[in-house]
C-alpha cells in the first residue's frame, strides 16, 4: 500500500473512531427517506440555496500569501409534519473552496469536530414534539440563549465556525431540549451528551498570527467526554422581560497546550477544553425612545489554565422608520487569572463599544453597518454591507471589512485582514 493510500485509510479509521463520519449508505437512505415524504404527506416542505462567495484581501499575511478565497455552498432543508404534535426538520450542506478551508478527504460529517469544514455534513437533524405547554426537541439542533444582540455571555450551547474570525456561523449541538411554557414564564432545560467545539482558524492561514521565527503545527486535540446540561427560566412581566440561567459543561472555545517537536524543529499546539459553570441573567426593558437590554454571566472553573471572570453587555436598541439601531458596551472583570494561551473571540470583543445599524431602502435593497471599537483604541473592526434581491430567487451582497489596531490586541492583530466580500445566492 502506497503512502497516500495509507494516509487515506488512517484518516478514515480516525473519523470512525471519533464519530466524525456518517456512512455513505446511511446518509443516502436518510436523504432518500426525506425525498419520499411528499408521497405520504401534504405537510412536507423543502427549501435551500446555492451560494458562491468571493473574499478579496488587499494585503498578504505573514503565513498566507493568498489574496482571494472563493467558496461554494449548497444547503438543502426539508421538513415534515406528519401530525399536529410532531415535526421533523433537517439541513444538509455540501461545500468546497479554493483555499483548502474545506476538507479534501470527501466524507459525510455529523460531529463538526474536524479542523477544516466538511465537504458534506448534516447541519441539523431534529424531531420536535409539542403537546399542550410542553415542547421536546431531540437531535442535532441550534440552542440560543440570551437577549442581547451584539454579544451573548449566557449563550453556552452555541459553538461557532471561526475559520474566518469576523464572518462566522453557528454550529448545532446534539442533545435534548425540553421547554415548558406558562402564560408569563418559560422553563428551558437542555442536555447535551456529545461535545461540539467551536472550529478554530487554521494555523497555516491568515486568521492565525504566528509568533515570529517559531514554526508551529497542529497537535492532537483532546475532546472531553462528559455531558453538558443547563436550565433557563424566563419571566415576562408587565413592561419588562428577564431571565436567569445556569450552565454546567465545557467551554466550546479552546485552551491551548504546546509541546516541542525536536525532530521537526517546531512547536505543536494542541487544543483542550475547560470544564466550566456559568451563572447568567439577562433582561429587556422597553422605554419610550429605545429598548434597554442587558446580559451578564459569571464563569467559574477548576480546570488549570482557565480564567474565572464576569462578562456583561449593556445595549440600547431603537427602530425608527426604515432604520434600526443597536449600540452598547461589552465589559469583563477577571477574578482569577490562569490563562497562558487560548483562543477566545467572545472575550476579545469585551472592553469595547459595539454597534450595528441597518436601513431598508425598499423591498429589494438594504444596507447594514457594524462596528467594534476597543475602549483604549487598540483595535477597530468596521463593516459595511449592501444587499439586493433580483426576482424571486436571486440575491447579491457586497461588503467591506476594515480592521486596524495594535499587534497585541485581539482585533488589531488581524490588521492585514481587511477585505472585500462578494456573494451571489440562488434560493429555491
Amino acid at each position: 500500500m502506497g503512502d497516500s493510500e495509507g494516509k487515506r485509510q488512517k484518516a478514515k479509521v480516525k473519523r470512525q473512531k471519533d464519530g466524525n463520519g456518517v456512512s455513505l449508505s446511511n446518509f443516502c437512505l436518510l436523504t432518500f427517506a426525506f425525498c419520499l415524504l411528499p408521497l405520504s404527506s401534504q405537510t412536507f416542505s423543502q427549501r435551500g440555496f446555492l451560494e458562491t462567495d468571493l473574499t478579496l484581501y488587499p494585503q498578504a499575511a505573514p503565513n498566507d500569501s493568498g489574496h482571494a478565497v472563493n467558496s461554494w455552498l449548497l444547503r438543502y432543508e426539508p421538513a415534515w409534519k406528519p401530525t399536529s404534535w410532531l415535526k421533523w426538520q433537517a439541513s444538509f450542506d455540501a461545500r468546497t473552496d479554493t483555499h483548502r478551508q474545506v476538507d479534501r478527504d470527501w466524507h459525510f460529517d455529523l460531529s463538526d469536530r474536524g479542523l477544516r469544514q466538511p465537504p458534506f455534513s448534516v447541519r441539523r437533524l431534529t424531531a420536535q414534539m409539542h403537546q399542550g405547554r410542553w415542547t421536546v426537541e431531540l437531535g442535532k439542533q441550534f440552542v440560543r440563549w440570551g437577549k442581547a444582540d451584539i454579544l451573548n455571555p449566557t449563550d453556552r450551547f452555541a459553538p461557532r465556525d471561526y475559520i474566518n474570525v469576523v464572518d462566522n456561523d453557528f454550529l448545532a449541538v446534539t442533545g435534548a431540549r425540553v421547554t415548558y411554557e406558562m402564560p408569563s414564564d418559560t422553563i428551558d432545560i437542555v442536555f447535551v451528551p456529545i461535545f461540539t467545539p467551536s472550529r478554530s482558524p487554521l494555523l497555516d492561514q491568515r486568521w492565525v498570527v504566528p509568533p515570529v521565527g517559531v514554526p508551529i503545527a497542529e497537535g492532537s486535540a483532546s475532546f472531553p467526554g462528559g455531558t453538558q446540561q443547563g436550565v433557563r427560566w424566563n419571566h415576562l412581566g408587565r413592561g419588562y422581560e428577564a431571565s436567569l440561567s445556569f450552565f454546567d459543561g465545557y467551554n466550546n472555545l479552546p485552551l491551548i497546550s504546546y509541546t516541542i517537536d525536536f525532530t521537526a524543529g517546531r512547536v505543536l499546539l494542541s487544543p483542550y477544553y475547560a470544564r466550566i459553570r456559568t451563572y447568567g441573567a439577562d433582561a429587556a426593558l422597553p422605554l419610550h425612545w429605545f429598548t434597554v437590554k442587558s446580559e451578564a454571566a459569571y464563569f467559574s472553573s477548576q480546570t488549570p489554565g482557565e480564567d474565572e471572570y464576569f462578562e456583561y453587555v449593556v445595549q440600547l436598541e431603537r427602530i425608527k422608520g426604515e432604520w434600526s439601531f443597536v449600540g452598547g458596551y461589552a465589559g469583563e472583570y477577571v477574578t482569577v487569572h490562569r490563562t497562558t494561551l487560548d483562543f477566545a473571540p467572545d472575550r476579545g470583543l469585551t472592553k469595547a463599544v459595539l454597534g450595528r445599524a441597518g436601513y431598508t431602502i425598499d423591498a429589494t435593497r438594504s444596507v447594514a453597518f457594524e462596528l467594534a471599537e476597543r475602549q483604549n483604541g487598540a483595535g477597530t473592526w468596521a463593516r459595511a454591507e449592501y444587499s439586493q434581491t433580483f426576482g424571486a430567487h436571486w440575491r447579491a451582497t457586497a461588503g467591506v471589512s476594515w480592521i486596524r489596531g495594535n499587534t497585541d490586541d485581539f482585533l488589531g492583530q488581524y490588521r492585514r485582514n481587511s477585505h472585500l466580500s462578494l456573494a451571489l445566492r440562488y434560493s429555491f
